[in-house]
């Protein structure tokens, strides 16, 4: 069993602050996530999508993000336990013991939840013989961009991801935009930059429109049929179709954790971001407050008074004393800083 001051449970952007706020303090960490990879959210739904309220950043990738969070932790060994579930969690003697689906264990004063919106995956299309195409012609989250590059794209959605790779993509390929209303969910900016580009020609607008039926061969997609309100339908030959229509999202077993819960996400004071459980902090898109805002730097705030909790129950006969990294020589040798 893993002795050890926290446990993370989700290896996103807060996961990843997080784990640097708990080492600068000089608390130790494990972090586990049942992704195959560091990044969370950011790297399995967006790597190329372009983030802008990041502050002092003014443009990132998701993948740009992950790997300056990365190089922040890089004066610290922390241990990653990727490809991993925490599975079960049970309190003894006021410490917890934490279980993952792998067998790994953990005996903790502290864990904290920043598993975003805990496990997900991308709501699909309903048609059946999209099966055959997933992750060939057919994707609901892109990875690489640059193989739809000089290739037809039909993007079906709403909302913000639909607008935004419809736009990113126009730039370098032949791009179909299919939504079922009239009216779109995403930022006004982006709406009306979208309609300017219809108009221009550099994105082709269907609206009223649903996918009807996919045709190809054994590999590859060929066209689209795609289906008005008023029945008429649309032929439209196509390279690559790409979904955008949220996420389903599930708890799993945080669900049986205890926690107080407010539908999916997990309810926390806004002093510790602690649950109702003691040595339990959620941070991230799965905790909620009054006057909760789900962004990045949001998570970063709260992850870092969260961290800041953690001591007095990883060190209960130690004081914590608040300092800046600009001056403290502590901070500075625990970042490999010369004084």
């Amino acid at each position: 069993m893993i002795k050890t001051d926290a446990v993370i449970i989700g290896a996103g952007p807060t996961g990843l602050f997080t784990a640097h706020q708990l080492k600068l303090i000089g608390l130790d960490c494990e972090v586990v996530d049942n992704l195959d990879k560091i990044g969370g959210q950011c790297i399995e739904l967006y790597p190329d999508k372009p983030i802008y309220d990041i502050p002092a950043i003014p443009e990132c990738t998701g993948e740009e993000l992950t790997n300056s969070l990365i190089d922040q932790l890089k004066p610290f060994n922390i241990k990653f336990h990727l490809n991993e579930r925490v599975e079960e969690v049970k309190n003894n003697n006021d410490r917890w013991e934490v279980k993952t689906n792998k067998g790994t264990s953990f005996n903790t004063p502290n864990i904290i939840i920043a598993g975003g919106v805990g496990s997900f995956e991308p709501r699909k299309f309903s048609l059946k013989d999209c099966e055959k195409f997933e992750d060939k012609s057919i994707f609901y989250a892109i990875k690489d961009k640059t193989i739809f590059k000089n290739k037809t794209v039909s993007i079906f959605g709403g909302g913000d991801s639909a607008l935004d790779w419809a736009i990113e993509l126009s730039k370098n390929s032949k791009v179909n935009l299919i939504h079922r209303r009239d009216e779109f969910r995403g930022a006004k900016s982006t709406v009306d930059k979208m309609h300017k580009w219809a108009k221009e020609g550099s994105i082709s607008l269907y609206t009223q429109y649903q996918l009807k039926d996919v045709k190809g061969g054994p590999e590859s997609l060929e066209s689209i049929d795609i289906e008005h309100d008023n029945k008429e339908i649309k032929h439209l030959k196509t390279d690559f179709v790409l979904g955008f229509f949220g996420l389903i999202m599930q708890l799993g077993p945080i669900a049986n954790w205890g926690l107080n819960l407010d539908k999916k996400t997990i309810n926390v004071d806004t002093e510790k971001f602690e649950t109702n459980q003691k040595g339990i902090y959620a941070v991230g898109d799965i905790c909620t407050y009054p006057g909760k805002l789900k962004l990045i730097l949001s998570g970063f705030h709260e992850g870092a008074l969260a961290a800041r909790a953690c001591f007095k129950l990883a060190r209960p006969n130690e004081k914590y004393r608040f300092e800046f990294t600009t001056t403290s020589t502590n901070l500075l040798k625990r970042l490999g800083k010369k004084e």
